[in-house]
């Protein structure tokens, strides 16, 4: 984030994000290390948690096998879903009379245009 930027403004560059709903705690944080090494080289100072985060699953982080595990994991016990079933629309009942009707003059079967009343 931009130091001049409102607290809930638009950030710069989204380096990773982090979901703490995630059930294995090492999956919850997924950073883009190469990212986030340019970013410090240029001036970029992390605040402290970031700053734990990026020192356990950065670029050479402590907890990165493990993360690599958790993630597997997920894969594997995520269920899939079906896949999409094809279901034929129905036809209105207005359409599959219009239809049965034999089509003659066009003329008769548009309703007559009643004159517009006069306001005064």
């Amino acid at each position: 984030m931009d130091v001049r930027s409102p607290r809930d403004g638009k950030a710069i560059e989204e380096l990773g994000h982090y979901d703490p709903m995630v059930r294995e705690t090492d999956a919850r944080a997924i950073l883009n290390g190469e990212r986030i090494a340019y970013w410090m080289s240029v001036g970029a100072i992390p605040t402290d948690k970031v700053r734990v985060l990026i020192k356990k699953y950065g670029v050479n982080g402590t907890h990165l096998p493990q993360q690599l595990a958790a993630l597997e994991r997920i894969k594997t016990t995520r269920p899939t879903a079906p896949p999409p079933r094809h279901v034929p629309l129905r036809k209105a009942k207005n359409e599959s009379a219009a239809q049965a009707e034999p089509s003659g003059d066009a003329s008769e079967s548009v309703p007559p245009e009643s004159a517009p009343e006069s306001v005064e």
